[in-house]
């Protein structure tokens, strides 16, 4: 028999990870008072049978697969080791949402295990869901009643020091997770919708300590140009990307090796991601009036010597980043552009003139995080004709790998992110085509040997470290 392609969440629900691997079943179907289990062929299921019959009060029905294949589903729906304990502790909490922390303390620690960046908990007409963004994409890990939602988010609430009371408007707040020597933050936001709130909580795992430039993925070169572009005494440098893509870790990194004692640096976010040791940051607060102009005008009253703007998201900002680096200081900020040379045309946009901006500019960057094939189980494979012509003809061998799926990939065929970088130092001549702000530079860049987002994911694709899915996006960038 052929499993299913999809498995309901409420279904997989009917069993913890610890039962679903303790009695090696996996549940597919619900119905008429019968839950219809996977089950491994030659295997002798009486006993567990009848013990789940009796747990559940249902009927159990079991379908037999290939030993092979039962162990695929399994380490795809229900997680093993320090992850099968986290899921154990949640699933056994999910009816009992209300009588304390546990489930959303096991949850946190299932996410921390799983490498997930957020946790989402949406509510809906009829079911309530939980959600875990696992490198760069979202995966339905669980189903709440909708009875017991409400409850679910006032504990949040209350561990974050939110108002439960306000149930109209968005709310901000921290959780300090403290745990089977876990230490993190986590950021919480609350957003009212139809059918209630939307909660998504934020992990800020990274341990700022190994924020290195050499770790985040940048060539020797690339490495090179940055490092000399920040070791200006002034000048603006922009980091440009969408959201998601790494930009916070990379000024992280930058003024982790810039701080010591012998400078002043101010930083103004939305939100404090990451603490530093030696460095002035400040939260960005607009329903007081703090907002990043504001703080900048405040700022270059402080003796800054290096400033971090989030990000530039209008032309008053622009322009005070833009004053700041003219008159004397190192300025490092965020741009939300497709390309590293789109942040001189966005600037244009926002009211900078270009004479100016030619004259702060020192280096632009932009970044993308790509994810990894998972190295236990990829396959290599040949390309097909219409894959290589989307290539181009530098595409070179016709041999490449695809994602396949193992238990320590969780069946998706990746593990792991990187970040590919395109890094554009300002000299004259780009100095020259930031005055006539111009559109096109790639002849220029060419010249200068500049790798672009398209060749580094190339790059990664060639080393058979990524598949062909992953860079077609950045093909075109």
């Amino acid at each position: 028999m052929k499993p299913v392609d999809h498995i309901s969440t409420e279904t997989l629900q009917r069993l913890t990870a610890s039962q679903a691997w303790e009695y090696r079943l996996v549940p597919y179907e619900a119905r008429n008072g019968v839950l219809g289990c996977y089950g491994e062929r030659g295997r002798d299921y009486a006993d567990a049978v009848a013990e789940l019959e009796v747990l559940s009060g249902v009927r159990v029905h079991v379908e037999p697969l290939e030993g092979a294949e039962l162990q695929k589903l399994l380490g795809r729906h229900y997680r093993q080791g320090a992850g099968r304990k986290a899921s154990a502790e949640v699933g056994a909490s999910l009816s009992q949402i209300g009588g304390g922390q546990g489930f959303l303390m096991g949850l946190i620690g299932e996410a921390f295990t799983s490498y997930a960046s957020d946790i989402h908990f949406e509510p809906y007409e009829d079911r309530c869901r939980i959600r875990m963004r696992i490198d760069g994409r979202l995966v339905e890990r669980y189903v709440v009643d909708k009875q017991n939602y409400a409850s679910l988010v006032n504990q949040i609430k209350i561990l974050s020091n939110l108002d439960i009371s306000e149930k109209r408007l968005p709310q901000d707040g921290r959780i300090f997770y403290n745990r089977d020597e876990m230490r993190f933050d986590v950021r919480v936001s609350s957003l009212p919708t139809i059918y209630g709130e939307k909660v998504v909580m934020r992990l800020l795992t990274r341990h700022v300590e190994l924020l290195e430039l050499t770790n985040l993925g940048l060539t020797e070169r690339q490495i090179a140009d940055y490092a000399a572009a920040i070791s200006r005494p002034h000048g603006l440098v922009l980091i440009t990307g969408p959201t998601g893509s790494g930009k916070s870790t990379t000024l992280y990194a930058t003024l982790r090796r810039l701080n010591d004692e012998a400078r002043n640096i101010l930083t103004i976010e939305d939100p404090v991601e990451y603490t530093l040791e030696g460095v002035n940051q400040v939260q960005l607060k607009e329903e007081i009036g703090l907002t990043f102009g504001a703080a900048l005008r405040t700022f270059l009253r402080q003796d800054p010597d290096i400033i971090m703007l989030g990000e530039i998201r209008d032309g008053d900002t622009a322009g005070m980043a833009i004053r700041s680096s003219l008159t004397g200081h190192l300025v490092f900020s965020t741009i939300h552009t497709n390309s590293a040379w789109g942040s001189v045309a966005r600037l244009g946009d926002m009211g900078v003139h270009p004479y100016l901006l030619s004259g702060t500019l020192i280096l632009c960057a932009a970044q993308r995080l790509v994810r990894l094939l998972c190295p236990d189980c990829k396959r290599a494979a040949e390309l097909t004709p219409g894959e290589q012509r989307q290539l181009g003809p530098e595409c070179g061998a016709a041999t490449h790998y695809k994602a396949v799926g193992c238990e320590r990939c969780y069946y998706t065929g990746y593990r792991g992110r990187k970040a590919i970088y395109e890094v554009i130092p300002i000299d004259e001549g780009l100095a020259g085509a930031v005055r006539a702000s111009a559109a096109d530079v790639g002849p220029l860049l060419r010249e200068r040997g500049i790798t672009t987002l398209r060749e580094s994911a190339l790059a990664l694709f060639h080393a058979g470290l990524t598949s062909f899915e992953e860079v077609l996006p950045l093909l075109n960038e």
